[in-house]
């Protein structure tokens, strides 16, 4: 039996948009032909794709709007969220429908959520066809019979030959990202880069889910094998170890970046992964690598040999984030159904470069709410001109620039779901140890994964603690099979008066950093903060 590729009555023209010609939730194959015949991208290796998005290799958080109309003026968080007038939206929208008159165009209607109570259904509508490909594998695919009846709540247009014009649109560069919630519209223009599609997708969740008393979270997540409801979710920002760790063989992968947690558990935003390449090997994550060459994975921005088609993982002349993109299928241990319970374990990520930090403590819901609104790690020496000492990085919530809600609203969220689960909340530094960056060295990953194995298996809970001197934090004093002068900062420097010195210098940091928040929460929290 045949099924129809698009709703009847929710085509394109049914939605206003008309003059264009229309490839309705075209397969993977049919997705690969279309990008090779309008000279796209280069069929790689075992059939990925290999492309290259221009001068946006990343996302432009700076050019992203929200339109500010009167049935959200007040739940925005407006100080990281930059507004657009009605009627510039209005104008955008008009000038970017009219740029496509003439035009192929290629439509996907996915699930946004693993969870069929949950999930929000959304129309992608693209001028690429491997963008198309792209967000396919990202977002969760409805089966063919699924589709007959499938009307999208939300549409998103993403036109990167289109360039926005400032003062006309209302918006800040030729590049534009406008979130339309009355008009149920995303529009994105001015960039190639496909990360774009799947992050305002997130970003809608971000809005809507809340006000269903679900948390939205910007987190890999886990669970032991053959049991559900031993969840574990990871919080962190780039380079904390939030894939790596997540991607454990001897538990089941939820999902790798973006997670809603409802009464019922946790399930996954996502259909698939976006990982970094860059250094990628096939010794240390065989399977990621290995979906370079699989064919349908969408490889952007990476350098290859032009007559053997071999990526170099090494290069990153184009950009350092250079990344692939498949389905979760293409992971042997990824969870059929991308569900799980309510985590029993919470994970937040740090990558302490002042070397400071234990490398796994204990926290209270207060404490785990004062750390989730900080959103600590630090950049270190080398990695941008003038950085010659670490330097704090607060992204709030794990995730700032995907935020239209106040970040107090989400840490509120979070602490009621660990109240009501009983969750048990880490702060897991994957930093420095033994002095700063340049002095110490990185924290051991054996010893990480010993501490991390011994959280969620529970044996951690019964181990003795102590209460850490400038975090008020409890970190344990021994684990087997890790170095007791390893759980105490203090003990691996070789001068301890210097270890207080900068313990206290990071102290103040995080206290001038929750300033912005200490009026807008409760005071358990405030209790809890530090300094």
């Amino acid at each position: 039996m045949t099924h129809p590729r698009v709703n009847p009555s929710f085509r394109l023209e049914d939605q206003g948009i008309s003059g264009v010609t229309a490839h309705y939730n075209l397969l993977e194959p049919q997705l690969v032909e279309a990008a090779l015949k309008n000279g796209e991208g280069t069929l790689g290796l075992g059939g990925a794709f290999l492309v290259t998005t221009g001068d946006k290799t990343g996302r432009s958080p700076k050019d992203k709007h929200v339109v500010r109309s009167p049935a959200v003026e007040d739940s925005i968080w407006w100080e990281n969220n930059r507004p657009m007038d009605p009627a510039a939206f209005d104008r955008l929208y008009d000038d970017m429908i009219a740029h496509l008159a003439g035009r192929e165009v290629y439509v996907q209607d996915l699930y946004a959520g693993a969870d069929p109570a949950q999930r929000l259904d959304v129309r992608l509508v693209t001028e690429l066809a491997w963008h198309s490909l792209f967000i396919r594998h990202l977002l969760r695919r409805p089966k063919a019979d699924e589709l007959a009846g499938f009307a999208p709540e939300f549409t998103v247009i993403n036109v990167p030959s289109f360039k926005a014009d400032p003062e006309r649109h209302g918006c800040r560069s030729s590049t534009v990202v406008a979130l339309n919630f009355e008009r149920k519209l995303i529009l994105i223009g001015g960039t190639g880069y496909a990360g774009e599609n799947k992050k305002s997708v997130f970003t809608l969740l971000n809005y809507i889910l809340p006000e269903r008393g679900i948390m939205p979270m910007h987190c890999s997540a886990n669970h032991a094998l053959g049991a559900p409801d031993e969840a574990a979710v990871f919080f962190g920002l780039s380079g904390t170890g939030k894939t790596t760790l997540s991607q454990d063989p001897s538990r089941t992968l939820i999902g790798d970046d973006e997670h809603g947690w409802s009464d019922s558990g946790i399930f996954n935003f996502e259909g698939g992964c976006y990982a970094k390449t860059i250094n990628l090997s096939a010794e240390a994550e065989p399977e990621i690598h290995a979906t370079t060459t699989r064919f349908g994975t969408v490889i952007e921005n990476m350098v290859y040999d032009p007559d053997t088609l071999v990526l170099d993982f090494n290069d990153s002349s184009i950009t350092e984030n250079m990344r692939c993109a498949y389905p979760l299928e293409a992971i042997s241990n990824a969870s059929a159904d991308s569900l799980g319970g309510p985590p029993k374990n919470i994970i937040m990520l740090t990558s302490d470069a002042y070397g400071v930090m234990p490398p796994i403590s204990r926290l209270t819901p207060a404490q785990a709410m004062y750390h989730f609104l900080s959103g600590f790690t630090s950049k270190t020496p080398g990695t941008e001109d003038g950085v010659v000492e670490p330097q704090p990085t607060f992204s709030t919530c794990f995730g700032a620039p995907f935020m239209p809600r106040r970040p107090e609203v989400y840490g509120k969220l979070l602490q009621e779901k660990i109240a009501e689960s009983g969750a048990t909340c880490w702060l897991v530094n994957t930093g420095w140890t033994g002095g700063p960056f340049g002095i110490g060295r990185r924290m051991p990953i054996k010893a990480t994964r010993a501490l991390l194995a011994a959280a969620l298996d529970g044996s951690l809970k019964n181990v003795e603690f102590r209460r850490d001197p400038n975090f008020g934090f409890d970190v344990p004093v021994s684990v087997p099979g890790v170095e007791d002068r390893l759980l105490d900062p203090r003990q691996t420097w070789a001068d301890p008066t210097a270890y207080d010195a900068q313990a206290k210098k990071l102290v103040q940091m995080f206290s001038n950093n929750f300033e912005q928040y200490v009026d807008k929460v409760d005071g358990d929290v405030k209790a809890a903060a530090i300094g």
